[in-house]
């Protein structure tokens, strides 16, 4: 929904929130909409400058995430965490196909190495299927997610979260939040199966038009990410 642009000027503030004319910026839940860092907050600043006579938010994504982190994820990370062990639970790089067998060796050149990373540098050990039928995980592996999601803040979840439902993926996620793997493979890790359909059969132009919506927000959400994971990187002022 848009609505009338009502500012001229749009500031960062000294403690990193969103002035608008000199008027902080809140969230729809009524807090300040503080960012955790300057680079993040002149990124969801420059959201609202490039805003015409009219304000639309579909173009704000930065700002929703930023609100997202601070209305929902803050004092809810508890459910929040269920739902990425969820996915962590059933992800899709565990569930590999039977045939035919250039998608079964494509899964596997792509999926092996987050199937790995998993195993070596989160000691989790991620069982491999054959099928679509769901096998439970192991505790031991979601114990290792859970463990890994409890090092990142609000805003990072806050993209971690729409990351992994565009991608299905807890786990390349993961790889993406500790920059293990750049935002390109991992979007063409997410998407094996799809790209192996259109290569065999083709894709019509709305599958196609969806596919770059989803793909300039997943890129979008992967420099949300690195901008928020940046904060343990900055010194104390």
């Amino acid at each position: 929904m848009t609505r009338r642009r009502f500012y001229t000027a749009v500031s960062v503030t000294g403690d990193n929130g969103i002035a608008l004319d000199g008027r902080v910026v809140k969230t729809p839940l009524k807090a300040p909409l503080r960012l955790p860092n300057r680079a993040l907050a002149e990124a969801v600043a420059a959201e609202w400058a490039a805003q015409g006579e009219t304000i639309d938010p579909g173009t704000m994504l930065f700002t929703k995430l930023a609100n997202t982190a601070i209305d929902r994820i803050a004092g809810h990370r508890p459910r929040i965490v269920g739902e990425i062990l969820d996915y962590a639970g059933s992800d899709l790089v565990c569930y590999r196909a039977e045939a035919p067998q250039p998608l079964v060796a494509r899964q596997a050149a792509v999926w092996d190495p987050v199937v790995d990373w998993t195993r070596t540098r989160l000691d989790a050990p991620v069982a491999v299927h054959a099928g679509v039928m769901h096998q439970p995980q192991p505790p031991a592996v979601l114990a290792a997610v859970e463990s890994a999601i409890a090092a990142l803040s609000d805003f990072e979840i806050a993209a971690f979260h729409t990351i992994m439902t565009l991608s299905g993926s807890a786990l390349i996620s993961l790889m993406l939040a500790r920059r293990a793997i750049t935002p390109e493979a991992a979007w063409a890790a997410a998407h094996v199966d799809e790209d192996f359909q259109v290569e065999n059969w083709g894709e019509d132009a709305e599958s196609a038009r969806r596919q770059t919506r989803s793909k300039a927000e997943f890129d979008a959400c992967c420099l949300f990410l690195g901008l928020a994971a940046d904060t343990a990187r900055q010194p104390a002022t």
